[in-house]
């Protein structure tokens, strides 16, 4: 009896053991900015609000062709070329907005081993442009073996 409850209680601690492998250990520090601003193609590059975590070189690379459809705003990015094996790319794209003012900024958690994404929208405060545009926020993080979740809003 004495062997079985020593033996549940070290599987209990053994479960309850977190593997450093599996968690996120990610600082404000590790997350680069590579591009933000806004699309003026009125919707015609293509791309619906979504929310993107991108892992390699061939979805990038169709992602920053698609953006450059109309305009080529991959010019404004700080890089192009990621290394895959060290870096995930998240790309958020809100809908098209009908004036300008709009934008977008991200918040990155680390909660129950898991990376949580905080999509943060500003509309225009005052009038604005009537101007059509599709606001977007790319940012670069650490490769991690732990989930990307997008926060509901």
């Amino acid at each position: 009896m004495v062997h079985k409850l020593l033996g549940i209680t070290l599987l209990l601690f053994a479960l309850n053991c977190k593997s450093t492998k599996n968690q996120a250990n990610m600082n404000n520090e590790d997350v680069v900015l590579i591009g933000e601003g806004k699309l003026y193609g009125s919707g015609s590059e293509g791309i619906e609000k979504q929310n993107l975590v991108i892992t390699n070189s061939k979805d990038w690379n169709a992602l920053v062709a698609k953006m450059n459809a109309v305009n080529n705003v991959s010019d404004s990015f700080t890089e192009i070329d990621i290394d895959f094996s060290e870096y995930t790319v998240i790309a958020v794209f809100d809908e098209v907005k009908n004036s300008g003012g709009h934008s977008l900024n991200l918040i990155f958690q680390e909660i129950n081993d898991k990376i949580l994404v905080e999509v943060l929208r500003k509309s225009p405060e005052g009038i604005a442009t009537s101007v059509m545009t599709q606001p977007y926020y790319i940012v670069k993080i650490p490769k991690t073996e732990v989930p990307i979740e997008f926060k509901k809003i």
